[in-house]
C-alpha cells in the first residue's frame, strides 16, 4: 500500500468517524440504550468485520435497521437480554452463511436495488430533518455553506476530502465565532473509557431462548440484508468483487464479539458506506479506522467531537443523500416495462413507510417474482392440429411451471376428442411437480371417458421429472 493510498484511507476514515457519532448516538437512543452502548458496538463491529469481512470499504456499525429490530427487547427486558440476543443473532447469522445465503443475491432484480437505492436516499435525507427544524436560523446559511465547501474543494484538490474540510472550516467557524447552534455534544453524554469483556448476565433456560430468540432472527435477517444489499451497491460502484458468503459469516463473527463487549449489534451502514467510497476509502484500513478513530476521537478528543456542529454532518448527509438517489431512474421511467416500475415503487414505499430497508426489500423480491411467474405464465401457448392417423395434437408452447399449467387443463376438448389424443410437449419444458399434477389430472380426465391422451415430447431435466412424480401426487 502506497503513502498516498494509506494517507487516503486513514482521512477516509476520520470523515466516517465524525459523521458516525451524531448517528450512532442517535440509533443508540432509538434502541433504548446508554449512547456509550451505540459506540462501543460500533468499535467492535468495525474492527472485526475489517479482519473478518468479505466486502474491503464497507463501514459495518451500530445500524437503524438493527435498532428497531431490538427496541422493544430492550423496553420489554433489558439490556442484558439485549446482549444474549445479539449474541445469539450473530451465531444464526454465520449458520445462514455456512448455508449459502449470500446465493440468494443473485434473485435480487435491478428494479429492487433501484428501489432500494431510492428509498435509503429519501431515508437519509429525512434522518436530517429534525437537525432543520426549530433551530437557530444560521444553522441553514451553515449548511449551505457545507455543501458549497464539499462541491468547490475537489476542483481545488482531492488531497483531503471535502467532507472533511466542511466539518473543519464549519467547527472552527462556530468556535472563532461564538455562534450558538446545536453541536455533537447535544447529542448524549461520550464515553471515557473502553469496553470490557463481560458474558450475558441472564439465565440459561429455555424461556430466555424463547423471549430473545425472534430478536435474534429478526436481527440476523435484517443484518444480512441490508449488508449484503449494500456490498451490491459498493461492487458497482467501485467495479470490484466481494465475498458475500465471507461477509455474511464475517458479519456474524462481529455480532456475536460485539454481544460479549455488551454491544446492540449492528450491520452495514450504507449512508457511511457511501461516504466512506466518495472519500476514496476501498480497503479494509478505512473500515477499521472508521470504529478505531470513532471511539479514540469520542474518549480522548471528546471536548473537540462536542464542538462539531451538526450543520456540518448534515451538510455532509445532505450530500451523501443526493449523490445517492438514482435519479437516472427517473428520468428512464417512461420507457421503463410497467411492471418493473411497479417493482421499484412498492419496493421505495414499503421501506419508507416502515423505514426498514430489509423489508422493503423483501416485498420487492416477492413483487418481482409474482409479476414475472405472471408475465411468463401468459406466454404458454396449445395448439391443436391433426397427424396422419386423425388424431388430434395438442402442441404446448412454454414454461410450464406451477402459475402457467394451472390453465392448460382447460385447454383440451375432452368429450370431443376422438378415443386416442397426442399431447405434444416437444416445445415446452416441466419445471415443477405441479405441473407433473396437471398432465396427470389430463390424461385421467381423458381416461374417465375411455380414451388414451398420450404425452409425447418430454426430454432431459423435463422427462426426468415426469417419471419421478407422475402416478405419484393423487
Amino acid at each position: 500500500m502506497t503513502p498516498r493510498l494509506v494517507r487516503t484511507e486513514v482521512l477516509a476514515g476520520l470523515v466516517v468517524a465524525l459523521a458516525l457519532i451524531p448517528e450512532v448516538i442517535s440509533f443508540s437512543v432509538l434502541a433504548g440504550v446508554d449512547p456509550r452502548v451505540g459506540l462501543f458496538t460500533s468499535l467492535t463491529m468495525s474492527v472485526v468485520i475489517a479482519f473478518t469481512g468479505g466486502r474491503p470499504g464497507m463501514i459495518t456499525a451500530a445500524a437503524g435497521a438493527t435498532a428497531v429490530v431490538i427496541a422493544p427487547l430492550v423496553q420489554e427486558h433489558g439490556v442484558e437480554y439485549l446482549v444474549a440476543a445479539v449474541v445469539l443473532g450473530g451465531l444464526a447469522q454465520m449458520l445462514l452463511a455456512a448455508a449459502g445465503i449470500a446465493r440468494l443475491m443473485r434473485f435480487v432484480p435491478r428494479s429492487v436495488m433501484v428501489g432500494f437505492v431510492n428509498a435509503l436516499a429519501v431515508l437519509i435525507l429525512s434522518a436530517q430533518l429534525p437537525q432543520l427544524v426549530g433551530v437557530p436560523w444560521p444553522v441553514y446559511p451553515m449548511v449551505a455553506g457545507g455543501l458549497l465547501i464539499i462541491q468547490l474543494v475537489p476542483r481545488w484538490t482531492t488531497a483531503v476530502p471535502a467532507p472533511l474540510v466542511a466539518i473543519a472550516v464549519l467547527t472552527l467557524v462556530t468556535v472563532v465565532g461564538g455562534v450558538d447552534v446545536p453541536d455533537v455534544g447535544d447529542q448524549g453524554a461520550l464515553p471515557d473509557g473502553l469496553p470490557a469483556l463481560a458474558v450475558p448476565d441472564v439465565p440459561f433456560t429455555w424461556e430466555t431462548l424463547r423471549i430473545i430468540g425472534p430478536y435474534a432472527l429478526g436481527l440476523a435477517f435484517v443484518g444480512l440484508m441490508e449488508s449484503l444489499m449494500t456490498a451490491k451497491l459498493v461492487d458497482d460502484l467501485t467495479d470490484t468483487p466481494s465475498d458475500k458468503t465471507r461477509e455474511s459469516w464475517g458479519l456474524g463473527a462481529a455480532n456475536v464479539v460485539t454481544g460479549f463487549f455488551g454491544g446492540m449489534g449492528g450491520c452495514a451502514m450504507i449512508g457511511q458506506t457511501m461516504i466512506n467510497v466518495r472519500s476514496g476509502g476501498r480497503t479494509r484500513l478505512s473500515t477499521f479506522l472508521a470504529g478505531t478513530l470513532l471511539v479514540v476521537l469520542a474518549v480522548l478528543l471528546g471536548d473537540v467531537v462536542a464542538a462539531i456542529p451538526m450543520a456540518a454532518l448534515v451538510a455532509v448527509m445532505v450530500l451523501v443523500a443526493l449523490t445517492t438517489f438514482d435519479w437516472h431512474s427517473v428520468r428512464t421511467l417512461p420507457r421503463m416495462p410497467r411492471s418493473e416500475t411497479a417493482v421499484m415503487v412498492a419496493t421505495v414505499v414499503v421501506t419508507l413507510v416502515t423505514r426498514n430497508l430489509a423489508l422493503g426489500v423483501g416485498v420487492g423480491v416477492v413483487a418481482a417474482c409474482v409479476l414475472f411467474a405472471r408475465r411468463v405464465a401468459h406466454l404458454v401457448t396449445v395448439t391443436r392440429s391433426t397427424d396422419e392417423h386423425g388424431r388430434p395434437v395438442y402442441a404446448v408452447h412454454g414454461a410450464l411451471f406451477f402459475a402457467s399449467s394451472n390453465d392448460l387443463v382447460h385447454q383440451f376438448s375432452y368429450a370431443d376428442d376422438p378415443a386416442e389424443v397426442v399431447v405434444d410437449l416437444s416445445d415446452a419444458h416441466v419445471w415443477d411437480a405441479s405441473t407433473v399434477a396437471v398432465l396427470d389430472a389430463i390424461t385421467h380426465k381423458y381416461a374417465a371417458r375411455g380414451k388414451t391422451a398420450t404425452i409425447v415430447g418430454l426430454e432431459g431435466h423435463s422427462a426426468d421429472r415426469f417419471e419421478r412424480h407422475t402416478g405419484q401426487l393423487d
